[in-house]
């Protein structure tokens, strides 16, 4: 059964992490932090010799379609909605500049 981890240890851990921390959840951090350890430390003590690597519990993979090009959009259909339009440009507000020359 591993340790108890120390209020040092937390504080490097949370200083790591950029955790600002009082000495009160330093304390009750070391106490939780050890107990996960402490499953995580029977968890590997499990005899997995037969079990193969998986990326996620679920038997399922991917279903994706093929990437086919289909019909584009007209430029009167993508300009139909815009609020301004100079066909075949939008037309949006300046935002860089004062609107003298450079």
């Amino acid at each position: 059964m591993p340790e108890k981890l120390t209020d040092d240890q937390v504080r490097h851990v949370a200083r790591l992490s950029r955790l600002e921390l009082g000495d009160d959840q330093i304390h009750r951090f070391a106490e939780q932090l050890s107990h996960v350890l402490d499953y995580v430390s029977q968890l590997s003590e499990l005899d997995l010799g037969g079990v193969e690597p998986m990326a996620h519990t679920m038997g399922q993979t991917n279903v994706l379609r093929d990437d086919e090009p289909g019909p584009g959009l007209t430029v009167e259909s993508v300009l139909a909605n815009a609020p301004a339009a100079s066909p075949p440009f939008f037309m949006v507000p300046k935002v860089l500049g004062d609107g003298g020359s450079a």
